[in-house]
């Protein structure tokens, strides 16, 4: 039988623990003190008679405990959202509606044509759509505030009790503008990157381990002149203005390269290549509108050229 002692606000101390890794950072999360959060946590663990987290200067580690009560947690908190947010769509016309993240790579090449042909398959349902990190979305979707997100795969530790289905391949190129030195350049070599600025994707892009491999790959130290960033609004401009050259998935600006408005450089970075795929909660049953999106989604990707 459930223990009545168990709150909801046990259960968000737990889940925003985990997701920040600190008690700092969920404290921050929740609009906590850090002693109030404390003692939240050492009620749940009283509670049910075991330590689920142990702390070091490495951050806050769960136990095996703590592994599995977060899990039914984390499943119930987002059982509980839903439901909430089921309430207001009833209030609001009984509409269903249907939240998904894509990373910009899928938001800018896929998503224009994946949601005109899913609201001709459900024209009924109320579409959100949010574009982020990978980070920053893969949080959302394990908290249940998204249904489901659509980009590449992340690393491990970013992927837990999440599932994910590859659609396509999809590589980085490192692009410029078109009239730039390099872009002539007989006999490119990675190398000759080195002379110029170069906007890199920083710690926590899908991307960036793919590139760094590559780089090590091709004996690249550090680059000297180099700014960490996968903007694409500041990307675009910045190179139209700049001699610099841009690591960037391929997604993120395949209509500039098509419109010759950037070009990618004649680099072999077949390394980099990556799935992209759909993520969801493996625990959710798919409703009416997420399969209806799944199946657009699905034909249009079909239709991508592949790398």
């Amino acid at each position: 039988m459930l223990d009545r002692r168990i709150k909801l606000r046990h259960l968000e101390a737990v889940t925003a623990i985990a997701r920040q890794g600190s008690l700092k950072g969920a404290c921050a999360e929740l609009h906590l003190t850090q002693p109030a959060l404390s003692k939240t946590l050492k009620e749940l663990e009283q509670t049910l008679g075991a330590a689920l987290m142990t702390r070091d200067r490495g951050g806050v580690r769960l136990t095996p405990e703590g592994e599995v009560f977060l899990e039914f947690a984390g499943q119930s908190l987002a059982a509980l959202r839903r439901g909430v947010s089921g309430v207001a769509e009833l209030r609001e016309g009984g509409a269903e509606v249907l939240r998904v993240g894509a990373l910009p790579s899928v938001a800018v090449r896929l998503m224009p044509r994946v949601v005109t042909r899913f609201r001709a398959l459900s024209p009924t349902t109320r579409l959100v759509l949010r574009d982020g990190t990978h980070g920053a979305l893969t949080r959302e979707l394990q908290s249940g505030t998204l249904d489901l997100v659509l980009g590449r795969m992340g690393a491990p530790e970013t992927m837990a009790g999440i599932s994910f289905t590859q659609l396509y391949q999809e590589g980085v190129v490192c692009v410029a503008r078109v009239d730039h030195p390099l872009a002539a350049h007989p006999g490119l070599a990675p190398q000759d990157l080195l002379d110029w600025p170069i906007l890199y994707p920083p710690e926590g892009a899908a991307i960036r381990p793919l590139v760094d491999r590559w780089c090590v790959a091709q004996g690249l130290g550090p680059f000297p002149d180099r700014i960490d960033c996968v903007s694409g609004a500041f990307g675009r401009r910045f190179l139209r203005a700049s001699d610099a050259l841009w690591f960037i998935s391929e997604g993120v600006v395949a209509p500039e390269i098509e419109d010759r408005a950037l070009t990618a450089l004649p680099l072999d970075l077949d390394l980099t290549a990556g799935p992209v795929g759909l993520m969801t909660r493996p625990e959710t049953a798919a409703s009416r509108s997420r399969q209806l999106f799944e199946r657009a989604l699905r034909h249009e990707a079909q239709s991508l050229p592949r790398s």
